[in-house]
This record gives structure tokens, sequence and C-alpha cells, in this order.
């Protein structure tokens, strides 16, 4: 199992709030190091969603960064992504892999072993485990399953997990002992007063751990 690329997932959001687009808050993340890009968005049309993956596209090409689309494995097709992160109620993974191709990257989101185990058997590339804390960004996120079910999870499946849901700089340590390869992380970003230290801190503490191992 490669761990390689995926230390940090940056979920990407639009902070009206803050006069933040997804665009703004993508471009410091990579400013600020990080290499693997999500576009997810509920709530635009599928022409807006084509216009923004487009921008966000190009900037994560210009970066060197891989980029996925969650849930729309058409917007995916339509911007040339390297890929799509799907959820239990989105095209299944072998039907998303015929359509993307042998080399376009798959992400599941799961919160149990079994669940885990059937991604990979799916045909997986990396996994999303959580939500494990609470978290405010996601509206469905569902209860925070917490770090055990992480533990688990990774001992199963031979796969590059993801801790999703609640990760802070200051709890981020723990998702990586407790057997992520990486965490991804929405609002320890895109609210952040400076998103680029931010995404800096963040990287900071997955790495010393892995430097530990």
């Amino acid at each position: 199992m490669t761990r390689a690329g995926y230390e940090l997932c940056l979920i990407t959001r639009a902070v009206r709030r803050l006069g933040r687009s997804h665009l703004a808050v993508a471009q410091a993340a990579l400013l600020g190091g990080a290499r693997f890009l999500q576009f997810r968005e509920k709530e635009m049309t599928a022409r807006e969603m084509l216009a923004a993956a487009r921008s966000l596209r190009q900037l994560t090409r210009d970066f060197g960064a891989r980029f996925v689309v969650n849930d729309r494995v058409d917007i995916a097709l339509a911007v040339g992504a390297d890929g799509v992160h799907l959820g239990e109620v989105d095209l299944p993974i072998p039907v998303a892999r015929r359509l993307l191709g042998r080399s376009a990257t798959i992400g599941a989101s799961v919160a149990t072993v079994e669940a885990a185990q059937a991604a990979q058997a799916a045909g997986a590339d990396y996994l999303g485990v959580g939500p494990i804390y609470p978290t405010g960004s996601k509206a469905d996120a569902g209860a925070a399953i917490g770090l055990e079910p992480l533990r688990r999870i990774a001992d199963a499946v031979d796969l590059p997990v993801l801790a999703v849901g609640g990760i802070t700089v200051a709890n981020a340590a723990e998702a990586i002992r407790a057997g992520a390869a990486g965490v991804a992380v929405i609002s320890a970003v895109s609210d952040a007063e400076d998103m680029v230290s931010a995404t800096e801190a963040l990287l900071e503490a997955v790495q010393g751990v892995r430097a530990e191992a």
C-alpha cells in the first residue's frame, strides 16, 4: 500500500460569509502544500458545477495536484478530473471505473470494516473514513465514530485510509497514529483566518507522525 500523496485532502467549500469561493480556498490550500483536492458542492446547478470544476482542474494542473470530484462522475469526465469520490448512494465503484478508466482515482466513503472491505473488493483506490469527530461542515455526515473504528478499518484493508470529519491541527496526529494515511478536511482550512498557514500546519502535523514510524 502506498501512502504517498494522501497526507492531506482538501475538500473545497465556498464560504460566502467570508467571501471565499471554491477557487480561492483551493488556491490557498495548494499554496500551503496540499496536493490532493476534492470538489464537493451540493447547491450549484450542473452548469455552475461544471464551470467551477473546470477552474479547479486547471488550478490543480498548474500545481501538479490530484483532483477528484465528489459524487458526480459526469462532471469528473467533462473536466478531465483524476477521479471521483463516491458515497453509499452514488454510482457503484465498478460502474464509475468502467466510465472513468483504469487509471482513475476512485475513493469511497465508509464507516465500518464491512463497508471498507466491500469497497476494496469493488476496486476503490482509497477510503474516506468517518466522521471521526463531530462536524458541522457536512449536514449528512452522521454521528461521529471515533478513533477505534478508524483503527479497525485501517488494519482490515490494504488501501490508503483518510480520516475525515472534525479534523483539526489539534487532532490530526491522533488520526495518523490510529492508522490513517492522511486526513481530509473542509473547515479546518476554508474557515481559517490564514488558509495557507492552516494547510501548512495540518501537513506538518501529519508528516511529523509519519516521520516517527
